[in-house]
């Protein structure tokens, strides 16, 4: 997968793929308008969303209602370095829900492809070039 990065103004940064646009900007503190979220804030995003399809294709598959189930996702930082130190993903589920199901539902996120992109993070390499 390739990605454009472009910077249409301000603070903000894109990145384009296939048919998407995601935006970034930084909030006024930081010298931008606050127009979108960080790039930090999508990351984070990324593995709450990515765990919630995980949960939506447990639940679709065993013809469970996803009406009332949510995720909350919390996040700890240490204040000396600012580095996310801990990262907990909870489904809130009603009242309702099968018992049996509650360990595997938690499993299912569990799946996800960016907390095991995390667990063994890739290379990442920087270099600049000339047009």
């Amino acid at each position: 997968m390739e990605m454009d990065i472009t910077f249409p103004g301000g603070a903000r940064v894109e990145a384009r793929f296939g048919p998407y646009t995601v935006s970034t900007d930084q909030p006024p503190k930081g010298g931008g308008e606050g127009s979108a979220p960080t790039p930090f804030a999508l990351f984070l995003a990324s593995l709450g969303t990515c765990a919630g399809i995980y949960v939506l294709e447990f639940l679709r598959r065993r013809g469970l209602p996803w009406d009332g189930v949510t995720l909350k996702q919390h996040v700890r930082s240490n204040p000396e370095t600012g580095m996310v130190e801990e990262v907990g993903l909870e489904i809130r589920l009603p009242a309702e829900f099968p018992e049996q199901y509650l360990a595997a539902i938690a499993r299912s996120a569990e799946l996800c492809a960016v907390k095991k992109h995390l667990e063994h993070p890739p290379r990442i390499n920087v270099h600049a070039t000339r047009r």
